[in-house]
């Protein structure tokens, strides 16, 4: 019976990554074909390139070859990269995620074009190609081209996150597309690639922030039941020293909402107005009062 369910839920993650998956490449695609392509707006990737090959082959192939074919072709030999380094289930996510994108890029190539503004189109383009490529990793997968590179590059760079990689890699494309398109356009598409990366980081890493606190004070044990019972959030006592004093004392973890952070720095102040403390950002928080635990 166990084993039943074990499989069962193997079977529903595995669903659950794969329409992660199409709903991602469907979101790139439209970000890409509404947004990108239309304005000449080169944002990195292999798709990148497609704009540039589009642009470059007009004079032979009428509207140029289209962004799906280029996609097709240059990402093919990639696989076996994928294949190697990730797992035969990743190559084969991959290998699904660029054919659903190809896909993609073909069904969304008819949609008209929401606006003729270039920053406009880099932001809302941004946005949505940034969702899609979070998406698209969050189903352990990549569309392929750069997106697959930095995935790679990640393993031995970890401290490095995916989407400073990507931004990289794709500064050297839009470099390719400054000689195409011209340096206006270009600054736009750059405009484009951080927030694609900064709204990618958001899905992968949480987009649920909180804020830490922590408290150093003579009435620690005061401060804390004050946020416990007013706030309702848990405190945890970790064991400092003073190094000029090098007298031992306890500093107070305790990790509240955005909205409770003012509240908190109050209850602090109202119990001792001499206290240290210091106030981080938190991208997620995992556990009873935040995000629970998948099932």
């Amino acid at each position: 019976m166990k084993g039943n369910t074990m499989s069962k839920n193997k079977k529903q993650e595995l669903i659950r990554e794969y329409l992660y998956i199409i709903l991602g490449t469907t979101l790139l695609a439209i970000a890409i074909n509404v947004f990108f392509a239309r304005q000449g707006l080169v944002t990195g990737g292999v798709t990148g390139l497609a704009i540039i090959v589009q642009e470059l082959t007009k004079g032979v192939w009428d509207g140029g070859i289209p962004l799906w074919i280029t996609n097709i072709a240059i990402n093919i030999p990639l696989f076996l990269i994928a294949i190697s380094l990730k797992g035969k289930m990743f190559g084969t996510k991959t290998l699904f995620s660029t054919l659903y994108l190809s896909l993609s890029l073909y069904l969304t190539q008819g949609i008209v074009s929401l606006t003729q503004d270039f920053l406009l189109s880099s932001i809302f383009g941004g946005v949505l190609g940034g969702i899609g490529i979070g998406l698209v990793f969050a189903g352990f997968a990549t569309t392929g081209g750069t997106d697959l590179a930095a995935s790679i590059l990640h393993l031995y760079f970890a401290h490095v996150s995916v989407g400073t990689l990507m931004f990289i890699i794709d500064a050297v494309i839009i470099g390719i597309g400054f000689f195409v398109f011209g340096p206006e356009k270009t600054m736009y598409a750059i405009i484009a690639v951080y927030i694609t990366a900064k709204m990618m980081d958001g899905i992968l890493e949480g987009i649920h922030f909180s804020k830490a606190a922590f408290i150093i004070s003579e009435n620690s044990t005061a401060i804390a039941t004050a946020l416990m019972n007013t706030l309702d959030r848990g405190v945890t006592a970790l064991s400092g020293r003073g190094m000029y004093t090098q007298q031992s004392k306890d500093v107070l973890l305790c990790v509240v909402s955005k909205k409770q952070i003012a509240k908190l720095k109050d209850i602090v102040k109202e119990v001792d107005e001499n206290a240290f403390v210091i106030v981080a950002d938190v991208r997620e928080v995992v556990g009873e009062g935040f995000i629970q635990y998948k099932k």
